[in-house]
């Protein structure tokens, strides 16, 4: 029986270029509140985001950011959790508490007919919170149990010694939790913390969606009077400072595979460099067909999944290359890897693949901007860094511009080997 022969084809690439507008008005609040308003919607939804420079990089003691942040919704002067829960269903509003390394907050959704009783229920849950001790102490066993969960996966050990090796363990970057750290959590100290950093001097708003024609009258209402009576001054933060040792192998018995975490610390947007940076590692392992995942998905077939990223924390930037391969290919998978980054430290990337990462990048970066809440996502990433929004056209100009000689350099700056860390587990 003959069998036929599968030819792939790949389709005929048609460059464009990637354009970004962000319609966009700042105002202050009688306050001092900043308020940024996205009127782009075609529906009568809203989405307002409340920021809060109250990040894990705030924290004196593990745990402690993150846990201020989820108990703001168990209970207030006015409410119980079981009230407000209530109120929020009732009226169809959603809220999304996060914290990240240097930011946390509050995203609230709601239909615009319900936007007064949606901005009070928020000013009660943001400023009002009692962090009841009952609620706490449940919180606290819950946050337990996946903290035991997540110690048995080698993805969550590789990636925690990752964050302590770059960062070091005497910086809120890298610091790690420990068991001992479930048991510091306590009314008072979360009330401290809140009344630093969840302040409305250090609060922003920002607000996208299709604008109800009352929604600077009303932000003005329930939170343009606003005033804490004492503002903290804070102390510089610590030096962050990586551990001399680059290679650390977790040992985890039973582990079928291992997890691999290889990088460094890196600038952040604010350097020259970044956009740059951002094209490197599209085309090293930034999108599905890379430089790595050609070569260690498919060729050598150690890992069904492989990627590398670059991020910008508010005081440094880091890159990690991140996979899970089975635990008798680490070794040749963690050489593979290598050998990719010394290929773009010497040898010159073709037209074609350039080309094929330009527009990858060119849809990711359109995307950024695909609706109001996409655009609010964005305002708020160059927001952080004191940034204005010309940083997306400048990253743009990188992606049309940016020259084959410009990858070896950037390759040979940001990807010294001898600098990276090797973090392995399984």
């Amino acid at each position: 029986m003959k069998m036929n022969t599968l030819h792939r084809i790949q389709p005929p690439l048609f460059p464009f270029a990637a354009t970004t507008s962000m319609p966009f008005k700042q105002i202050e609040l009688r306050n001092g509140v900043s308020v940024f308003i996205i009127d782009a919607g075609t529906e009568d939804v809203m989405r307002i985001e409340f920021v809060f420079r109250a990040g894990t990089v705030k924290e004196d003691i593990p745990l402690l950011a993150s846990t201020a942040n989820m108990m703001l919704t168990e209970g207030s002067e006015n409410y119980t959790s079981e009230e407000l829960n209530r109120l929020l269903d009732f009226y169809g509003i959603f809220l999304n508490l996060g914290v990240e390394k240097d930011c946390a907050g509050l995203i609230v959704f709601f239909l615009n007919r319900h936007i007064e009783k949606a901005l009070g229920l928020t000013r009660e849950i943001l400023f009002r919170p009692i962090f009841p001790e009952k609620e706490l102490n449940q919180l606290m066993k819950k946050r337990l149990r996946w903290y035991m969960v997540n110690r048995e996966k080698v993805q969550n050990l590789a990636m925690d010694t990752f964050f302590e090796s770059v960062f070091g363990n005497h910086h809120p970057y890298g610091r790690q939790v420990k068991v001992k750290d479930f048991e510091y959590m306590n009314p008072p100290v979360l009330k401290d913390f809140h009344s630093k950093f969840y302040v409305p001097e250090k609060m922003t708003i920002i607000v996208s969606g299709r604008i109800h024609e009352k929604t600077v009258d009303l932000l003005e209402k329930y939170f343009g009077e606003l005033h804490s009576k004492n503002i903290y001054i804070e102390e510089s933060e610590n030096d962050i400072k990586g551990e001399e040792l680059k290679k650390i192998h977790i040992e985890k018995e039973g582990a079928v595979q291992s997890a691999v975490r290889i990088g460094s610390s890196t600038i952040n947007k604010r350097h020259t460099d970044y956009p740059g940076l951002k094209f490197l590692n599209t085309l090293l392992g930034g999108y599905f067909g890379s430089r790595l995942m050609k070569n260690i998905r498919e060729e050598k077939g150690f890992t069904y999944g492989i990627s590398s990223s670059v991020s910008s924390l508010d005081l440094i930037g880091f890159k990690v290359i991140s996979t899970d391969v089975d635990k008798i290919k680490r070794e040749l998978a963690v050489e593979e890897i290598y050998n990719e980054i010394r290929k773009l430290q010497t040898i010159t990337v073709g037209k074609e693949e350039m080309e094929v990462v330009r527009n990858y990048m060119s849809g990711e970066l359109l995307r950024m901007f695909d609706g109001p809440f996409a655009m609010a996502e964005s305002l708020k990433a160059v927001w952080e860094f004191g940034l204005d929004t010309g940083y997306f056209n400048r990253l743009a100009g990188t992606m049309k511009t940016i020259s084959p000689d410009e990858i070896i350099r950037l390759a040979s700056t940001y990807y010294n080997i001898d600098d990276l860390y090797e973090i392995t587990a399984g």
